[in-house]
């Protein structure tokens, strides 16, 4: 059922097109601030059903992640994390709040230069062995 406009319940997401390397880059800073906050990603995304406020503060602790590691403007991070920018804008905040807590400061300093560091990493030169199932 729509509601006039085109789109409803049962009507899918709108979805940005996204490039995979951003893609790639906040599926990084998401698995980071799963293993940091002890809560497993596909939780952080909704897959496991509604999403708890724990899983909610680790995918935004990601977000925030991808808007200073990267250098990201709060709409290219909502894209590459498929939510709108108000989403992602109101999880930046909450961190920069909780970032007054010099505990999750730490944490959200080392996950930065962490992220950082993956990303200064020079690219392989060497090609990678075939997967266990790929053709010859």
């Amino acid at each position: 059922m729509t509601n006039g406009y085109g789109y409803g319940r049962e009507s899918e997401p709108y979805r940005v097109p996204v490039a995979d390397a951003d893609r790639i880059r906040a599926e990084a800073a998401l698995h980071l601030a799963a293993l940091a906050f002890g809560v497993p990603a596909d939780e952080m995304l909704g897959l496991r059903g509604q999403v708890r406020l724990r899983a909610s503060r680790a995918r935004w602790s990601a977000m925030y992640l991808a808007h200073i590691a990267f250098g990201w403007q709060l709409e290219r991070v909502a894209h590459a994390f498929g939510l709108n920018r108000a989403t992602a804008a109101t999880g930046c905040r909450w961190v920069e709040d909780e970032r007054e807590k010099r505990d999750f400061d730490k944490v959200i300093e080392g996950l930065d230069a962490c992220l950082r560091s993956v990303m200064e990493l020079p690219a392989p030169s060497m090609s990678l062995p075939p997967r266990a199932g790929d053709r010859k």
